[in-house]
């Protein structure tokens, strides 16, 4: 079923229009858009290409894990698609696995290891 909405008023569209400037000016401002302004639209770890649609597969990875670290001249950045960086994140919970640490988290995320109970 189809409802109608009534029109809108100017103040509501004013007020509409105004929190629409505010979102785009936050996403241009986010590090994702900066980092995909500064590289080439590439996976360091795997090398595929990334354009148009396929764009949103590609991710920025902060080198040192935290999130908090966005240095404007990205050097704490890297580009990479969704499986590679999924990857880089299994390498890091692998590394904390082997050295001893019996419950691995990933700092920030919510995510933890599901069998550390077992």
């Amino acid at each position: 079923m189809v409802t109608r909405r009534t029109p809108l008023t100017e103040e509501q569209k004013k007020k509409m229009h105004s929190e629409l400037r505010r979102d785009v000016a936050q996403r241009k401002a986010s590090y994702r858009v900066k980092a995909l302004g500064m590289f080439p639209h590439v996976c360091a770890s795997c090398g595929r290409g990334f354009s148009g649609k396929r764009l949103k597969e590609l991710t920025v990875h902060h080198k040192d894990h935290n999130h908090e670290n966005n240095a404007p001249d990205g050097s704490n950045w890297e580009l990479l698609c969704l499986y590679c960086h999924d990857h880089e994140h299994e390498k890091m919970l692998d590394s904390k696995y082997i050295s001893g640490e019996s419950s691995v988290k990933l700092e920030g995320s919510g995510l933890g290891n599901p069998f550390e109970n077992l």
